[in-house]
């Protein structure tokens, strides 16, 4: 079987990559590199470097390389570029995808595996969101995810374009970028590890729900696989302040610092947690990993980062 990935040399984007191509799929990763890296590619998969903004070029492999499933992580991700700039936002995660869809449905692509946003389509609930729960986003880049979502649903009605959108939680892990707005254990884990103070906005207490990238590579595996259409959350169901994440990485890095506070980010929740008891049931999915694990792999990594970074620059360890 051949999948495109879009966005597969980012952080989520990549850990899916690995996981078809260990489960022996042909890979063809389409990825403009704004923030994907070409370090985080499979040595086994295509790579073509390309924005899906360019339509034309979109269509023109779509129509030559035919796979069977598309996989779309591309996007705008930023919350705050969103409130800044919401029709560039809307440009990328709307039009694009949408041309992305027209492509499939043309090309008779079997299945579409959307990434979609469960930390921003739901707004504020004061328990975990189940799939069925009211839409009310609270930002450009939430409506955006909700609007591609009922795009879904009109082309399988209409075209029988076959779809799963996964709603994540705050993924974290290996490949994070430390210097992005939506990455807080990637960001505390560098800042740690590198002796430097780390800012949180507002007073810390704002809830997420932590899922690690591996077990959403697992969850992208078994959307594509099973014979399933529809919406699924991808998170924990636990919830853990800003606060506790800070602490939790402290230890692990056995940081003795402080944070700093400063103002609340426009369009962040305070409250975000998933139920995931629907892909439990339909998918046999949940999250093996739990949040000390986590971030002790994710930890690892960073420091085995920085000693790397180190080493090319001649600095002693």
């Amino acid at each position: 079987m051949k999948v495109l990935v879009t966005g597969g040399a980012g952080f989520i984007g990549s850990h899916v990559v690995d996981a078809y191509i260990k489960h022996d799929y042909e890979v063809i990763v389409i990825d403009n590199l704004s923030t994907g890296r070409y370090g985080n590619l499979n040595s086994r998969c295509r790579f073509i470097e390309l924005d899906i903004l360019e339509e034309e070029k979109i269509a023109r492999i779509l129509k030559y390389e035919k796979p069977d499933y598309v996989n779309h992580h591309a996007a705008q991700t930023s919350v705050v570029k969103s409130v800044k700039k919401p029709f560039a936002d809307a440009q990328v995660n709307i039009l694009a995808t949408l041309n992305l869809l027209e492509c499939c449905y043309r090309e008779k692509v079997k299945k579409f595996i959307f990434a979609s946003s469960g930390g921003t389509i739901y707004g504020e609930i004061s328990g975990a969101a189940r799939e069925d729960f009211p839409l009310m986003p609270s930002s450009p880049y939430g409506i955006s995810k909700a609007t591609i979502e009922y795009y879904l649903s009109f082309y399988f009605q209409q075209y029988g374009l076959k779809y799963v959108s996964l709603r994540y939680a705050n993924v974290y892990g290996p490949r994070q970028d430390p210097t992005g707005e939506a990455g807080v254990v990637a960001i505390f884990t560098r800042d740690m590890l590198e002796k430097r103070i780390s800012t949180i906005f507002g007073d810390g207490e704002a809830v997420r729900d932590y899922v690690y990238c591996d077990d959403v590579a697992s969850a992208n595996l078994l959307a594509t696989e099973r014979e399933v259409v529809g919406t699924y959350n991808v998170g924990t169901g636990i919830g853990t302040t800003v606060n506790d994440i800070y602490r939790l990485i402290a230890q692990v890095t056995e940081f003795q610092g402080f944070p700093e506070y400063g103002p609340p980010r426009p369009g962040d929740l305070r409250r975000s947690i998933l139920e995931v008891e629907k892909i439990r049931q339909e998918l046999n999915w949940g999250p093996r990993t739990n949040l000390r694990e986590g971030i002790a792999k994710t930890v690892e990594y960073f420091r085995l980062q920085i000693l790397n970074r180190k080493e090319r620059k001649g600095c002693p360890s």
